[in-house]
């Protein structure tokens, strides 16, 4: 059972600390200069009247900071946005402990579970507004569940952590600030999963804005459609909300109230070179001396085609806080010897990844040979054991990790031998013999032929920020032409990579990085182990099946798939933690027997880079999407000296 009411719930102290309201401050709230201004002019209502009863009080890192500046950042290609949640757009009911051993108040005053983990009771700020000053209560939660998560006209998929048994869970309002989760099944991990980075749509849909393009509450939003240029309310509604994907919901999202530390003043998508996000007038936490956060004045976003462009940028000192796209293992020693150059130093990413890189096919391809072909374990194995992984490592990880496919790390109680080493041997010879065995036959150029006799060619997409994955493919296409595959590679911008891979069934294979290693982020991420969310790429139709079984592309997976579902089912309806680690274990032992993907090395520690007058920044912080580094640091109380 979890109970968090007004109490600190945290692990660690080299991050910045939730702390219990202080009331004391009530009498003696500071404010920005820039907002004392418009307060003076009447454009704003005293800071009192902007902050909630109990406005959530931060322990800065290091020390209490000061007002001004911008925070200097870059964004890469044009589908990226998801990195916005790393940076200023995490702000969940719960969010996640600096050493993510567990989750503390963020949105919400209290958030209490009962016994049986069916029924979480949940109170939210008083007083607490969004971005535009208008208040933020259970109303706006009741919207979301009317419109977004049950609407099947409006029909977004995803939310499955408001889902039980297959059912969505009952919402019931209390009070304006008061409201319960009731499920049909337990569901221990449900305030794990709130806390994940993009999960919680409940502090993303702002009644009063989003209420006129839905035509239960504007009769004329068909109308107002057709003036936005789209065909129908549903397609207004869906592009306003932007759940379809995270690019969607921050595009051209300038005019969309939040409850952020920072809104967009310039989106991205109204401006190519860059996007501007301004401190949020009312924001909702102080630090221990009743200062309204964030410190910083805005964040500054350059729009940049590619990571070498990035990694210029940051070598000139143009970025202050930089670890997505530039920081490999290669780049580390010419972002060292421009250090002083760039005014920066670094800081320690823990990584929390299942791989360096994983190989992923597509097993619902719409080509029936091929579909055929790559759900056999025995030719992903055959391609497995193709790889001399000791000189991929060797030559683009600089000697940085050891032969390993995506599992769980050595040192965690989850450690899985069979899952983490299987088919890593390299043997040319062996990988010829099992692939013998399955596509015998020959061209005149020595590649194979599929049952229909054309060229096995599998093209790779990729996506092009990638530049690790990019120059190991230079490495691994030679070594899988070695046994007969054509193997080519396809580089493309990440917003097509994302339409092509993560919303396609067309691709014959692709490659990624994230997952998760270890504890409580593999139960929460288990995309490699069990398909249970479109981050499955090597199962798409599966994954639909387990979250949607009425939609048209879904397709019911096989029986040892279906039995990794269901374990999933029985991980998320256990409570105690010595449960959940069992059920896990039993997943991964499936996921050993399944051989989903493959991969090269579990990834070493990583890095960033931070300017030097940037304060406030932990050292040492997990790497991950789910854990979105550094938003679990609490962005808002960096400053600048």
């Amino acid at each position: 059972m979890i109970k968090l009411k007004r109490r600190a719930f945290l692990a660690g102290t080299s991050a910045a600390l939730i702390l219990p309201a202080l009331p004391v401050f009530a009498a003696d709230f500071k404010e920005a200069d820039i907002l004392k201004t418009k307060v003076s002019s009447g454009a704003l209502p005293g800071l009192k009247d902007r902050l909630p009863e109990n406005p959530l009080v931060v322990k800065p890192v290091e020390s209490v900071g000061k007002y001004g500046g911008d925070w200097n950042m870059a964004l890469v290609g044009g589908g990226s946005l998801s990195m916005l949640f790393r940076y200023q757009a995490y702000e969940p009911l719960l969010r996640y402990t600096p050493d993510w051993s567990g989750v503390t108040l963020n949105v919400a005053e209290s958030f209490e579970g009962d016994a049986d983990s069916k029924v979480y009771t949940i109170r939210l700020r008083k007083g607490m507004k969004w971005s535009d000053g208008h208040p933020y209560t259970t109303a706006d939660i009741k919207f979301w569940y009317d419109t977004v998560f049950t609407d099947k006209r409006v029909a977004f998929v995803g939310q499955d952590h408001w889902k039980s048994g297959g059912k969505p869970a009952k919402l019931e309002i209390v009070d304006e600030q008061t409201f319960k989760v009731i499920f049909d099944k337990p569901n221990g991990l449900f305030p794990l999963q709130v806390a994940w980075a993009n999960n919680d749509q409940t502090t993303r849909t702002p009644k009063h804005y989003l209420e006129q393009f839905h035509i239960d509450h504007n009769p004329k939003a068909d109308e107002l459609a057709k003036q936005r240029g789209f065909e129908s309310w549903i397609a207004s509604f869906q592009a306003a909300a932007g759940f379809q994907d995270d690019n969607a919901f921050f595009l051209n999202s300038s005019k969309k109230p939040c409850v952020h530390a920072w809104m967009f003043a310039i989106a991205p998508g109204e401006n190519t070179e860059r996007a501007v996000a301004e401190r949020n007038p009312y924001y909702w936490k102080v630090d221990t001396e009743g200062n309204q956060l964030p410190y910083m004045d805005r964040i500054v976003y350059q729009m940049v085609a590619d990571p070498q462009v990035l990694l210029l940028k940051a070598m000139q000192g143009e970025v202050d806080l930089m670890d997505q796209y530039i920081a490999t293992p290669n780049n580390k020693s010419v972002l060292y010897d421009a250090r002083e150059q760039g005014g920066y130093d670094f800081y320690t990413l823990t990584s929390t990844e299942a791989n360096v890189m994983n190989f992923i096919f597509n097993l619902n391809h719409n080509d029936e040979t091929k579909r055929k072909l790559f759900r056999n374990k025995d030719f992903r194995a055959a391609l497995s054991t193709a790889l001399d992984r000791q000189s991929l490592i060797d030559a683009v990880l600089v000697g940085q990790g050891a032969p390993a496919q995506p599992s769980i790390k050595k040192e965690d109680p989850l450690y899985n031998e069979q899952l983490a080493t299987q088919f890593t041997a390299y043997d040319v010879d062996k990988a010829n013999a099992m692939l013998d065995q399955l596509v015998p036959k020959r061209d005149d150029q020595n590649f194979r032929l599929d049952e229909k006799g054309r060229r096995l060619t599998i093209i790779f997409e990729i996506d092009q920020a990638r530049a690790v994955f990019l120059d190991l493919f230079q490495l691994v296409i030679p070594m899988f032409q070695a046994v007969g595959i054509d193997a080519q590679m396809r580089s493309m911008d990440r917003s097509l990579w994302e339409t092509r891979v993560r919303q396609g069934r067309d691709f014959d294979a692709t490659a990624h990085q994230f997952g998760a290693n270890g504890g409580v982020a593999a139960m929460l991420d288990p995309r490699y182990y069990v398909p249970t969310d479109a981050n499955a790429m090597y199962a798409p139709a599966w994954q639909l099946w387990y979250r949607d079984r009425a939609n048209a592309n879904a397709e019911e997976p096989p029986e040892s798939t279906k039995n990794q579902l269901a374990l999933y089912d029985k991980l998320k309806a256990t409570s105690d933690a010595s449960g959940q680690r069992e059920v896990m274990k039993q997943i991964l032992q499936g996921a050993a027997d399944n051989f989903y993907v493959f991969g090269i090395s579990l990834p070493p520690d990583g890095y960033g880079i931070v300017k030097n007058n940037m304060k406030n920044i932990t050292k040492i912080m997990p790497n991950s999407f789910g854990w979105p580094t550094p938003a679990p640091t609490m962005p808002e109380q960096f400053y600048k000296a």
